[in-house]
């Protein structure tokens, strides 16, 4: 970890874009309408070459970072946050298909008050049809993992994936393993001192592993149900849903891997990239 100075109160959103079309302009529309505060926006771009960018961009602001290649999610993320000076203390990293319901952003913000050592923050999230989605979990064990993975498609209530996605019910405000990375609040200093997402991760689990992270470096997750958004959700990966898959059981097995090294755990990691790799075949052939 590296230190950080202080910073200031200012609030800025970073939103990573791979060929986002008509949702980055919904998105822009009602993050307006989410808090009274002014607030600075960075797309970071992922080599995208439609005209949704050149029209965000006109915005007063918004400001376009073009990385001009694909680097992953939490890369441009990080690149996007490092474009803020320190006069931001909070910064929200966001999809851009998700619309914002009015006064989410300041709800967020009233949560983070009474979180002194919360580190990030996250809304409820709901589909189109407003079914809420669990979007703040425990973290990953082999035993959940496991459960969830063999039975989580085919008996969907099955025990595993209920514990790990910790559906009880009516949401509270509570604290959670990690928060799901389409909508998230953080406090500039806890992102930082932890050198924000891991740039290994091109997609997925990058969520995962930063809170983890927070969680090993004293700072909280918390989630935040006074807080609502709406993700559309699956926009800018659908038209790569194999590679999308692969990205994913990659992800999954360098969370673990990197969780339990040494000898004694080679066998069992071996064992877990047999599975991995089955379960994506499998998956493959499913789509």
């Amino acid at each position: 970890m590296t230190e950080h100075p202080s910073y200031g109160d200012g609030i800025a959103v970073v939103t990573v874009t791979y060929f986002p079309g008509e949702t980055l302009e919904k998105f822009l529309d009602t993050l307006e309408k989410a808090t009274d505060r002014d607030i600075q926006v960075v797309v970071a771009d992922n080599d995208s070459t439609d005209d949704a960018l050149d029209k965000a961009a006109r915005r007063d602001n918004v400001k376009l970072l073009r990385i001009g290649e694909n680097v992953g999610y939490g890369t441009a993320a990080n690149r996007g946050v490092a474009e803020l000076d320190d006069s931001y203390g909070w910064v929200a990293v966001v999809n851009p298909d998700v619309e914002w319901e009015p006064g989410s952003l300041d709800a967020l913000l009233e949560v983070a008050e009474r979180w002194p050592r919360g580190g990030a923050f996250g809304p409820l999230i709901h589909d189109l049809d407003g079914t809420v989605y669990p979007s703040a979990r425990l973290l990953p064990s082999f035993g959940r993992g496991i459960g969830h993975a063999a039975f989580g498609k085919i008996w969907p209530g099955n025990p595993w994936t209920r514990q790990y996605r910790q559906e009880t019910g009516t949401p509270v405000e509570r604290t959670a393993g990690w928060l799901s990375g389409s909508c998230q609040l953080f406090r500039r200093e806890a992102f930082d001192s932890v050198d924000g997402f891991d740039t290994r991760y091109f997609m997925y689990f990058e969520d995962v592993d930063l809170g983890d992270r927070m969680t090993r470096a004293g700072w909280l997750n918390v989630y935040a149900p006074s807080s609502s958004v709406m993700h559309i959700g699956g926009h800018s990966t659908s038209q790569a849903s194999a590679k999308m898959l692969r990205a994913h059981h990659d992800s999954a097995y360098r969370y673990l891997a990197d969780r339990h090294r040494g000898l004694l755990w080679k066998p069992v990691m071996l064992a877990v990239k047999a599975g991995l790799a089955l379960r994506l075949k499998l998956e493959t052939r499913r789509k």
